[in-house]
C-alpha cells in the first residue's frame, strides 16, 4: 500500500520552485492542452470510505475500457480492417477512429491542422514520448477539460466536444462537480502545471457522455464515393426517446455512487458526499479479460487484480442491471409444451447497445423426467457460435425476429444487422448504409412508432405487438413426442459483446491487428458470452 505522506511530499515538493521564477520557455513547456494520467494518479489514488471500500479514482480509471481505450485489440483490429477496405480514405478513417479512442492526440493534431492518426501512435512503446497521449486512451484530462458549450448538439457528437481554452496563460479549467477550496486549488494548479479545478454541473450530464457516444459513420462505396451516414452507435438519442431522462444519467449508472462520504484527493482533501467511481462499468467483460491475458503485448499499465477486479464488477453489473426473464403460461397438452418466455430490458438505452458487434439472445431448453434433453433452440457452442443461428453459420444470411419459435433451428437473437449499399450483409462499418435487422430490446418508455429513423425497429419486430417500450414476449410452441413428464423448463438471456460473425470476418485480412485479434479470440472462445438474466419452471 502506497504511503499517502509520500504523494503528499511530492506535490510540495513541485511547489518549491514558483511557477512565476521560471523562464517563460519552461512554464510553456509545463502547460500542454492535455496532460497524461501519471499527472493526476498519484494525488487521485489511495481513496477510501469510512468503511474502508478503496474507491481510488486513478487505479479504477486505468482498468476501465476507457483507461485502455487505444489498446483496445479489438478496437485496432476493426480499425486496420476499415483501412484496408478503403485504402482511399485511410487518413480520414483512422481521423474518425482516434477522435474518441485516442481523443488527446487527435485533439493536438486537429489543433494543428492535421487529421487524427491511429497506426502512426502504435507500437506505443517506438517513440513512448510522442505516442504518450495517445496510448492514454479516454484521459482524465480529456474528459474534465470538456467545455459546456454545444452538448447535446448534433456538431458536439463524433468527438465534437469543444475543450475550453485556458482563462490566464497558467490557468486551463479543469472541471469537476465540487467546489474545491482555494489553497488546495492551487497545489493543482502548480503541481500539474497549469491545471485548474473548478466547478461545473455539466460534468454530470448526459450530453457530455454523448459526445462520444454517439456515432454517425460515413458511408462508402467500394469506390470509396461518400454516400450519406449511418447511425452507428446511438445510446444517447434511445435514451432521451425513453423515461429514463426523468430517472438517470449515463454517470449515475456507469459511474455508481459511492455510498457514504470519500475524498477526491489524497493530499489534505476533505470528505465529500456525492462522490462517484471512476469505474466506468459497461459492457465489454470479454476485452478486459483480453488486456489481462496479454498484458506484456498490448502495453497494459494496470495490474491483473485491478483488471480481474474491472472484469468481475463488468459481469457483475451486467448479472444484476441490465435484464430479467420470466417464463408465463407454461403448460403441457397433447403432446405439445407452451411457454410465453418475457424478457424485460432494464437500462436506460437498447439492449445490447453501442457497437453493433454486441448481441443477446434467449437459450431454451426442455428436460425430461431423466434429465434427457428434448428441446434446445440458442445454445453456446464452444467455438462462441450460436447453435442454429443463420449468420454464424454463413456469414450472407441472418436469423429473422420470431413470435413464435417451434423448431431447435429457430433462435431469438436481439441484434442490429448492418447492410452494404448493395443490399448484402456486412460488419464493415464504413461499407454500411443501414440495418437489415434492429431488434435490441427497447428501454422503457421507448414508443417505436415515434422514434426517428436513427432508432427505429427494424425488421418483424416493427409489428410485432409483443415486441415493444421494455420487453419481448416469445412464444415457445414444443413436440415432445414420446418423451414423458414431468418436464424441466430452463430460459437464459445470453450476451456476448463481439459476435461470433463480427470476430470471424476478420479471419481475411492478413495484417497484424486482425490476426492477432483472431488468436486472442481463440484462447477461450466459449468465454465470449455470459449469462444476463435466467428463469426456470416445471410441469
Amino acid at each position: 500500500m502506497r504511503n499517502r505522506l509520500w504523494y503528499a511530499l511530492i506535490v510540495l515538493a513541485s511547489l518549491a520552485i514558483p511557477a512565476g521564477l521560471m523562464s517563460a520557455d519552461k512554464r510553456q513547456e509545463l502547460k500542454p492542452a492535455f496532460h497524461t494520467s501519471d499527472r493526476c494518479l498519484a494525488c487521485h489514488n489511495q481513496l477510501t470510505t469510512a468503511s474502508g471500500e478503496d474507491v481510488s479514482i486513478g487505479f479504477d480509471w486505468r482498468a476501465s475500457i476507457m483507461g485502455n481505450s487505444a489498446r483496445d485489440p479489438y478496437w485496432q483490429a476493426s480499425v486496420r480492417r476499415e483501412d484496408m477496405d478503403h485504402p482511399g480514405q485511410k487518413a480520414e478513417i483512422e481521423d474518425g477512429c482516434a477522435d474518441c479512442h485516442m481523443p488527446a492526440s487527435r485533439y493536438q493534431e486537429k489543433e494543428q491542422g492535421q487529421l487524427g492518426q491511429v497506426f502512426a501512435h502504435i507500437p506505443f512503446d517506438a517513440d513512448p514520448k510522442k505516442n504518450a497521449a495517445a496510448q492514454d486512451g479516454v484521459t482524465c484530462s480529456v474528459c474534465h477539460q470538456i467545455a459546456a458549450r454545444n452538448l447535446g448538439e448534433r456538431a458536439s457528437f463524433n468527438g465534437g466536444f469543444v475543450v475550453e481554452p485556458p482563462i490566464a496563460r497558467d490557468e486551463h479549467p479543469e472541471y469537476g462537480p465540487f467546489v474545491v477550496e482555494n489553497g488546495l486549488a492551487h497545489i493543482m494548479q502548480t503541481s500539474t502545471g497549469g491545471f485548474r479545478p473548478m466547478q461545473a454541473q455539466h460534468i454530470r450530464e448526459s450530453a457530455m457522455c454523448a459526445t462520444c457516444h454517439t456515432l454517425y459513420t460515413k458511408s462508402l462505396d467500394k469506390t470509396g464515393k461518400v454516400l450519406g451516414e449511418f447511425p452507428e452507435q446511438m445510446p444517447y438519442q434511445e435514451w432521451l426517446h425513453s423515461d429514463y431522462p426523468n430517472k438517470a444519467t449515463c454517470q449515475s449508472c456507469h459511474m455508481p455512487p459511492v455510498q457514504g462520504e470519500a475524498p477526491i484527493a489524497s493530499v489534505f482533501a476533505p470528505k465529500r458526499s456525492g462522490v462517484h467511481q471512476h469505474t466506468f462499468i459497461g459492457g465489454n467483460f470479454f476485452v478486459l479479460g483480453l488486456l489481462n491475458l496479454n498484458r506484456a503485448e498490448l502495453g497494459v499499465g494496470a495490474m491483473p487484480v485491478e483488471l480481474n477486479a474491472s472484469a468481475e464488477r463488468t459481469r457483475r453489473f451486467l448479472q444484476t442491471q441490465t435484464a430479467r426473464v420470466v417464463i408465463r403460461n407454461l403448460d403441457v397438452n397433447a403432446g405439445t409444451l407452451n411457454a410465453d418466455v418475457l424478457v424485460q430490458n432494464l437500462t436506460g438505452h437498447k439492449l445490447p447497445t453501442a457497437f453493433p458487434s454486441r448481441r443477446a439472445w434467449l437459450h431454451f431448453r426442455v428436460q425430461d423426467r431423466n434429465g434427457r434433453t428434448v428441446f434446445e433452440s440458442g445454445a453456446l457452442q464452444r467455438d462462441g457460435s450460436i447453435q442454429g443461428n443463420d449468420n454464424d453459420a454463413d456469414g450472407t444470411r441472418f436469423e429473422p425476429h420470431y413470435h413464435e419459435i417451434t423448431n431447435g433451428d429457430q433462435v431469438e437473437i436481439y441484434e442490429p444487422i448492418l447492410k452494404d449499399s448493395d443490399g448484402h450483409v456486412t460488419t464493415g462499418l464504413a461499407a454500411a448504409v443501414g440495418y437489415l435487422k434492429d431488434t435490441r430490446l427497447l428501454p422503457l418508455g421507448f414508443e417505436k412508432r415515434t422514434a426517428d429513423k436513427d432508432t427505429a425497429v427494424i425488421g418483424e419486430a416493427a409489428a410485432d405487438p409483443n415486441f415493444d417500450d421494455g420487453s419481448d414476449l416469445v412464444r415457445y410452441s414444443i413436440s415432445l413426442g414420446n418423451a414423458e413428464g414431468p418436464f424441466h423448463v430452463e430460459a437464459e438471456l445470453w450476451y456476448q459483446p463481439i459476435g461470433f460473425r463480427w470476430a470471424h470476418n476478420l479471419e481475411t485480412y492478413r495484417a497484424a491487428e486482425p490476426q492477432r485479434f483472431l488468436r486472442y479470440y481463440g484462447q477461450n472462445p466459449g468465454a465470449t458470452a455470459i449469462v444476463l438474466a435466467r428463469a426456470e419452471g416445471n410441469h
